[in-house]
């Protein structure tokens, strides 16, 4: 099968330039905005684009769970996405969106820090989200490897080995029971997290799950791998695989000055913006997808939250063209 185009001008105009208004900007180039991007221009909705190009997810070395294509590397899957945008016409570019201004027209300005302004009707913003994990040594150099957050994502990799559940906060417990369906070998370090209920011990303990009180100092790693938990005590735990509970922190910078709701995610894991299911946040015109509406979505339900909201802003549009075609048959 042929697209409509195979190529299309992804240069930006100018500094200070402002390029021709487009149906949607989409801001933040994942999958969430991707998927968005190519359903908006299907529609045959004037899209751009705009990417900082940095992932959440480039330190690991594959992706799960998206239906045929498990097991892909992230940057492969973002280069395929591209390319099947541009495939339809789509611009993506590369740039750092520093503001959103609404317009009188009903539309918006964004600037970006590279000092090019780009013109929207509607907006649609899929940032993402930052990773706030504990500060420990060994363990930022080894994130996305065999020191992992989901279960769902990182599970059968790293089934049957010895797991160790870093406690940091009030769900250490449910995470380490989580973690015991892909081993039998789970070890609960408490480290910050509060104190364990007698209950939560007990459901634990018929798991076979083991809790080891106290800090941890440090994640041990020789070579390539993961090898050890160090505890502040000095005591040493071999470890292969690490678990860590981070705290999800959306990228609102860009909405909060709109006047969007930012919400707790009902986990108490990190903040997120409050929007209807399509996506839309109750400021007219401007959207949200991905981890910027719901932290805990994963690779494919980011993916889907961006065609969601790409079918909800094709239909405000045409309410919109109708609208305006009206009035102009109207006008005298």
């Amino acid at each position: 099968m042929t697209t409509p185009a195979q190529s299309a001008n992804t240069t930006a105009p100018g500094p200070g330039d402002i390029g021709d208004r487009a149906d949607v900007v989409v801001v933040g180039g994942g999958l969430a905005g991707l998927g968005a991007a190519l359903t908006l221009v299907r529609a045959r909705r004037s899209v751009l684009v705009i990417d900082e190009g940095h992932p959440r997810n480039a330190p690991a070395a594959h992706s799960h769970g998206y239906l045929t294509r498990d097991g892909t590397p992230p940057l492969e899957l973002l280069r395929l996405g591209r390319q099947e945008v541009r495939g339809y016409g789509g611009r993506i570019i590369e740039g750092a969106v520093q503001s959103i201004t609404p317009l009188d027209d009903d539309g918006f300005l964004l600037t970006t820090r590279e000092g090019n302004r780009h013109r929207a009707r509607r907006v649609l913003v899929t940032t993402g989200l930052v990773d706030r994990y504990p500060h420990l040594p060994g363990l930022r150099e080894r994130w996305g490897r065999d020191v992992v957050h989901c279960p769902y994502c990182f599970g059968w990799e790293h089934r049957d080995r010895a797991l160790a559940v870093l406690g940091t906060g009030p769900g250490a417990a449910a995470q380490a029971l989580m973690w015991r369906q892909w081993s039998e070998d789970v070890v609960l370090f408490e480290h910050t997290a509060p104190g364990l209920a007698e209950e939560e011990r007990a459901r634990l303990a018929a798991r076979g799950v083991t809790v080891v009180p106290g800090e941890v100092e440090a994640i041990e790693v020789s070579g390539d791998s993961v090898v050890g938990v160090r505890l502040a005590s000095g005591e040493v735990h071999p470890r292969e695989v690490i678990v860590v509970g981070p705290r999800f922190e959306s990228r609102l910078d860009l909405l909060v000055p709109l006047g969007v709701q930012v919400v707790e995610h009902p986990l108490g894991i990190g903040r997120q913006v409050q929007a209807d299911p399509s996506g839309f946040t109750g400021v007219p015109g401007v959207w949200v997808a991905g981890n910027v509406l719901d932290v805990t979505a994963g690779v494919m339900q980011a993916t889907a939250s961006g065609v969601t909201a790409a079918a909800a802003l094709n239909a405000d549009l045409t309410a919109d063209d109708t609208e305006r075609a009206v009035l102009a048959v109207r006008a005298p």
